[in-house]
């Protein structure tokens, strides 16, 4: 349970003393970078970073007065809106990137064998993709070299559709 608690907070403090940005933020900026065009609907992105759609909204707008995203109404439903990154959050994103990788390597990889991060990835895979429903460990797997990649890679990625 120690790590739980531990690491998160570390990794978030590491991230607003180096960016500006909390967790929450660059998780929300990160699955924007990830999705078709670099948008998604309010309820998809609350999905993706596993928060409210009330603190979700809250953060859009947040995000959207600092010139980050954009919320505008969905063209296929009227009634919804579509959060998208703008090219000032994905610069911020790229930045943020460097700092969050530098505090995981820190906090975490840099305490484990060189040897045996494979075997930590995939066990942390398979715990993962019990406890997602729906996940597979492939996509876990991903998620977790998309990590190591950095947004270029994954920003490119959803741009040019995969």
């Amino acid at each position: 349970m120690r790590i739980t608690k531990a690491l998160p907070r570390h990794l978030d403090t590491d991230l607003i003393r180096g960016t500006g940005l909390t967790a929450s933020e660059y998780i929300t900026l990160m699955s924007l970078s990830e999705a078709p065009k670099r948008e998604l609907r309010m309820s998809d992105l609350a999905s993706a970073t596993g928060l409210s759609a009330s603190r979700t909204t809250r953060l859009v707008d947040d995000l959207q007065s600092r010139g980050f995203v954009t919320k505008v109404a969905s063209s296929s439903d009227a009634r919804g809106n579509v959060a998208r990154l703008t090219p000032r959050g994905m610069a911020k994103l790229k930045s943020a990137w460097t700092v969050h990788l530098a505090s995981v390597r820190n906090r975490f990889f840099d305490h484990i064998d060189a040897t045996a991060i494979g075997q930590v990835a995939d066990a942390l895979s398979a715990v993962a993709a019990n406890l997602e429903d729906g996940s597979s460990a492939g996509t876990v797997k991903d998620r977790f070299r998309a990590l190591i990649r950095g947004p270029n890679e994954v920003g490119d990625d959803a741009a040019s559709g995969g």
